[in-house]
């Protein structure tokens, strides 16, 4: 049971959100990352002070549900997932570019 809690922090932080709009809340203290769809605030907040050893204030999540487009002339199926936006202590950093 030990061995599962150790990579359980793993399983909760899948990948950090790289996009512009992502990119310009670190201005804010604010780092956005892909989570498991079965993460709760709190497991992303206890795992993400783990990994990266920071103070995190605040846990926002978002449920991004699959959705269907036109791919040339068929029916295509995006892929849903959740994602959470963590506010981070004033004077501290997450560099998303190195890895975990």
């Amino acid at each position: 049971m030990k061995k599962r809690a150790d990579n359980f922090s793993y399983d909760i932080i899948l990948e950090p959100v790289v996009t512009e709009k992502s990119t310009n809340l670190s201005s804010l203290n604010k780092v956005v990352f892909k989570v498991a769809p079965f993460a709760t605030k709190a497991s992303i907040k206890k795992s993400v002070e783990k990994l990266f050893k920071v103070s995190v204030i605040k846990v926002n999540t978002i449920n991004l549900h699959p959705r269907f487009k036109m791919v040339r002339g068929r029916i295509a199926k995006t892929p849903g997932y959740k994602k959470a936006i963590v506010t981070l202590k004033k004077g501290q950093s997450i560099d998303i570019t190195t890895g975990i």
